[in-house]
């Protein structure tokens, strides 16, 4: 099936921008020694775990589920963080992943033993209080009240028995240099315990495939910590993994002015594209303007109930009308994983487009995926 000849809405993950950016991790495994693997919450479309496993290490999971996953379609390293495990998941978890990480000394008292019994390894999160980004609060680790990681208030270093690696997750779609300050800052406040353990965790958010990225200093940084403490190094990146890699193709189902151009698609940012409201975030759109910058520009919103349903104002070279095509780019990421049915909207189909530019459709949702979460 061509592109072209896709049902709408859809998402297509493109395989060759796919291994684009798994080639650029791949190169920083092998001229570092690092381990990449995928942090599913960014990115679960588990017929492309194939291909990320060919190049990357594994795969780090949230919680039950996700370790799940990637446990049974990748088969690699499987490592998993929780703010805080519950009791009735925990043996299977186990059984599960290679590295538990713990989010609290608490967490670590209740579940290290069993653990330590079963040879998997034990992470402990900490957090270093250095936030490096502005403007979105949200997706900070390190903001005020933040429920993720050990501050050094709270750390209780006569109680790391059994731990072997530190995990910490500060960064959101940023460059190495945030990298930097933030490790300066965790050798400052737990550096004298570095070298009594064996790995330790970058988390993610780490734009590695973004053009202009600056591979050098991250392999520093890598490096770094490898020569000077002896730790293996370890990165779980999610964006950077699909980051480009996925479109979305909608259609425009009508056309109508309040005060300016409005136009209608069958895909919602509150149902296909939550990170648009939650960021906020204005997706590209191929074949776009900004407001004003083309002839004709529009505000274009999803067909649902809710008033702030708008994924941004666009511009273009010809008028809009019902049955037009708008692919959006960049929606490989927080998208499949963050959708919803709000309002009995049906999700967008999964497809897979081949490096010979043939696409498959790999599900389509129907009613049945709308009732039955609701049953």
């Amino acid at each position: 099936m061509r592109f072209e000849e896709l049902p709408t809405p859809s998402y297509v993950v493109d395989e060759a921008l796919l291994e684009k950016n798994l080639k650029i991790l791949s190169g920083v495994m092998e001229r570092t020694g690092c381990k990449i693997i995928l942090a599913q919450k960014a990115f679960s479309m588990y017929a492309t775990y194939p291909l990320i496993g060919k190049y990357l290490s594994g795969t780090a999971a949230s919680g039950l589920f996700e370790a799940r996953l990637g446990h049974e379609e990748m088969g690699k390293e499987n490592h998993v963080f929780s703010p805080a495990y519950r009791e009735d998941e925990m043996d299977e978890i186990i059984h599960l992943c290679d590295h538990i990480i713990f989010n609290s000394f608490s967490q670590l008292a209740k579940y290290g033993a069993k653990v330590r019994e079963a040879g998997k390894l034990i992470g402990l999160r900490i957090n270093p209080e250095c936030s490096t980004q502005e403007g979105h609060e949200i997706y900070d680790p390190c903001a005020l009240g933040s429920r993720f990681g050990v501050t050094l208030s709270q750390f209780e270093p006569e109680k790391l028995e059994g731990v072997s690696g530190f995990h910490f997750h500060t960064l959101c779609e940023q460059d190495a240099d945030a990298l930097a300050i933030t490790l300066e800052t965790i050798e400052e406040k737990f550096g004298e315990w570095l070298p009594q353990l064996e790995w330790i965790n970058f988390g993610g958010g780490h734009h590695i495939t973004r053009e202009g990225y600056n591979l050098k200093l991250l392999e520093s940084c890598i490096k770094r910590m490898q020569d000077k403490y002896g730790l293996k190094v370890y990165l779980e990146p999610g964006e950077a993994i699909a980051l480009n890699a996925g479109f979305l193709v909608t259609s425009v189902l009508d056309t109508l002015v309040n005060d300016v151009e409005l136009a209608i698609l069958d895909t919602s940012a509150s149902c296909h594209m939550p990170d648009v409201l939650e960021m906020p975030y204005r997706p590209p759109l191929l074949g776009s303007g900004l407001s004003g910058e083309k002839p004709y520009t529009y505000r274009l919103g999803g067909p649902t109930c809710l008033a702030g349903d708008v994924i941004g104002d666009y511009s273009f070279d010809e008028p809009l009308k019902a049955g037009d095509r708008l692919i959006f780019g960049d929606m490989a990421i927080y998208s499949m994983v963050k959708n919803n049915t709000f309002n009995g909207m049906a999700l967008p189909a999964i497809c897979l487009r081949d490096k010979g530019g043939d696409c498959r459709i790999l599900h389509e949702f129907g009613y049945q995926d709308f009732k039955y979460r609701l049953s």
